[in-house]
């Protein structure tokens, strides 16, 4: 019994157990979030949640972000390409980590994620489900997701991880 516990452990502290885990949940959250959305609603419906501040609004963005790209003949091939780049760019970043480095394990799983279901929608739909809308009052921030906020989330605290790592590798240099 303490042979198997001992191998849960190590198991569940690996940054591929890390990875899969978090990877699995967000990417469905993620389609499911997008699909609920996409059956219950009306393209843009809105549900006001907090007024003057948050919405649940179908739009659908055939760009990337700010729907950039949006008008352009080459956005899907495009960003088809380039959210393929970005997944390899994380496997192979991710598979260079060192096994202490969960944390970071962690950050690239939610933009790997992010990138992953926005992909899956626009190999699927030729656009992107999006439903949170934060506003105040008049002033709107475009629509996203949970694959949107996965990936600012992610990088976001990758941005962090990387100071406090580079203060380590001072701090190793230092001794």
């Amino acid at each position: 019994m303490v042979l198997i516990n001992n191998l849960k452990d190590a198991i569940l502290k690996t940054k591929y157990t890390i990875f899969l885990l978090v990877s699995a949940l967000v990417l469905i959250l993620d389609q499911a979030t997008k699909l609920y959305i996409d059956r219950t609603m009306e393209l843009y419906s809105s549900i006001v949640v907090i007024r003057d501040f948050f919405a649940i609004t179908y739009v659908r963005n055939k760009g990337a972000a700010f729907s950039f790209l949006s008008e352009s003949a080459y956005r899907l091939p495009v960003l088809t390409l380039i959210s393929v780049i970005a997944i390899i760019a994380i496997l192979v970043f991710f598979r260079k980590l060192r096994p202490d480095q969960k944390f970071t394990a962690f950050c690239l799983s939610l933009i790997f994620a992010g990138a992953l279901g926005n992909l899956i929608d626009r190999v699927r739909l030729g656009e992107v489900i999006d439903f949170l809308l934060v506003h105040w009052h008049d002033h709107f921030w475009p629509a996203f997701n949970v694959a949107d906020s996965a990936i600012c989330v992610g990088v976001f605290l990758l941005v962090i991880d990387m100071f406090i790592e580079e203060k380590r590798l001072r701090r190793l240099k230092g001794k």
